[in-house]
């Protein structure tokens, strides 16, 4: 099964990742490669720097980010291959969460989320 794992957050604008947390992502990420799980992964610019498209009967309008909430909004994410869902949890256990807290230290401290969700997989055959 395919799942995707999303870190939730929104990094300031011109903020960027300590050379100390991209070595220990990288690490991380080496390990889904290496485990043979790892498919996609990817960071996201700040929302300052995103565009929504809001449908409304027949309306379509176009918002400038930055957005609110950032702790609902998507950092990042990483698609992977994995037997189970119990498996794709153990996955993101494993995450270094005290590295990518680096990333938001006055607005999430010692909190971070990541949310795990299956992909949409016609049967096939």
């Amino acid at each position: 099964m395919r799942v995707l794992l999303l870190i939730k957050g929104d990094p300031e604008p011109g903020a960027a990742p300590s050379e100390e947390l991209l070595v220990t992502m990288g690490r991380y990420n080496d390990e889904l490669k290496d485990a043979g799980v790892l498919i996609d992964l990817a960071g996201l610019l700040p929302s300052a720097t995103g565009r929504r498209v809001r449908f409304s009967g027949g309306d379509r309008t176009v918002l400038d980010g930055p957005f609110p909430k950032p702790k609902e909004l998507i950092a990042g994410y990483w698609i992977l291959q994995v037997a189970s869902m119990d498996e794709a949890v153990e996955w993101a256990k494993r995450l270094p969460f005290e590295a990518f807290s680096q990333i938001y230290p006055g607005e999430y401290g010692a909190e971070v989320e990541v949310e795990i969700r299956q992909l949409f997989e016609p049967e096939s055959g």
